[in-house]
């Protein structure tokens, strides 16, 4: 049984990634081409650094649509009606589903943080920089504002933390106090002032708005007010981050004074996501049970696809509201996982125990 579910589990998630990818490439595939020197090798790096992501979220829904093909097709040769007759019960039966489910959900996990997590960092990089060469040491933070006074800072990418942080491709917008602009500085890169007090600029340039000249500056230091933390947690994606960088970043948005939740929803999730996998076989247990000579199979499919899908919305809910701090973290990670179980072993002693 358990082989069975493996196997219709990852067939069905073969279908989906493929589809998925199709049709995900029919919209990205122009925009990628669209830069010049792109072709055939970056449409191919798109699909290296897409699938781990469809693979990662899509990986739940297929598991539930192989327990609802195994359990139905087992219902309909009459095999669960002798697996009950002689003497096992409805948790029984499901058992080796549910240890399979274990170790796909250790493997999602593991998946996540090794492969996902690098993938993600990537291709949001590499959009950021629209198909375009990345610049290097962007890491996973791109197109990142911080505010000095009336002052704006741009850069293109964000490395490292602390007095390691490097910035790239920079422009600093000097505004008057009446609000307009004044000056432009443009540079390659900065590094903070050794005397740690503002931004050591590299190769820089500077455009004077009135008289509409532009001069090489070489180095120059400036916005004296923007502290590195302001670049490094000024965009947080916990889904670009294992848990253990994850975790430094809680720490240094405490340190500074910023809200948490919705990374701390992340950093939960992290864990109740993969086990996603585990309420899939208690979900769609009622398309195993009942006789199928009845003709209510496919109504008991139905009703668990609905209860497995219903748990997606459910869950993506719960996640929107801890972003927004309406939940707790702890709360808003796990409650969906929780509840479901609930109703899924509520279904099964109801109807089977």
């Amino acid at each position: 049984m358990a082989r069975l579910f493996l196997v219709r589990s990852l067939a069905v998630l073969g279908g989906l990634v493929l589809i998925l990818m199709a049709l995900d490439l029919l919209g990205e595939s122009g925009r990628i081409l669209a830069q010049p020197g792109n072709g055939q090798a970056e449409v191919v790096r798109y699909v290296f650094l897409r699938i781990p992501q469809i693979v990662d979220r899509f990986l739940p829904f297929a598991i539930l649509l192989g327990t609802l093909i195994t359990l139905a097709t087992l219902n309909q040769n009459s095999e669960v009606i002798s697996l009950k007759a002689s003497g096992m019960s409805a948790h029984q039966i499901l058992a080796p589903l549910v240890l399979a489910s274990l170790g796909v959900a250790l493997f999602a996990f593991v998946f996540h943080e090794r492969i996902v997590t690098r993938s993600n960092a990537a291709l949001t990089a590499w959009q950021a920089a629209r198909y375009g060469p990345v610049p290097d040491g962007s890491g996973s933070l791109s197109n990142v504002w911080a505010r000095d006074g009336n002052d704006l800072v741009f850069a293109t990418a964000v490395a490292g933390r602390g007095a390691d942080t490097r910035l790239t491709g920079v422009t600093l917008y000097q505004r008057g106090t009446n609000g307009g602009m004044e000056q432009i500085i443009e540079a390659e890169a900065a590094r903070p002032a050794p005397n740690g007090t503002g931004w050591l600029l590299t190769n820089a340039s500077l455009f004077e708005v009135q008289s509409g000249t532009e001069r090489a500056i070489g180095s120059a230091v400036v916005a004296t007010g923007v502290r590195p933390d302001q670049f490094t947690l000024a965009r947080v994606d916990a889904d670009a981050l294992p848990f253990t960088q994850l975790s430094t970043a809680i720490e240094d948005l405490e340190e500074a004074g910023r809200p948490t939740n919705e990374v701390r929803t992340g950093w939960w999730h992290k864990f109740s996501g993969p086990l996603s996998s585990v309420l899939m076989p208690f979900l769609g247990a009622v398309a195993g049970f009942g006789l199928a000579r009845s003709g209510k199979l496919l109504v008991r499919s139905v009703i668990g696809m609905a209860l497995g899908f219903t748990y997606f919305v459910a869950d993506n809910f719960a996640l929107a509201m801890g972003n927004l701090g309406a939940y707790p973290p702890f709360l808003a990670a796990w409650a969906p996982f929780v509840l479901f179980f609930l109703i899924g072993q509520t279904v099964l002693f109801r109807t089977e125990e």
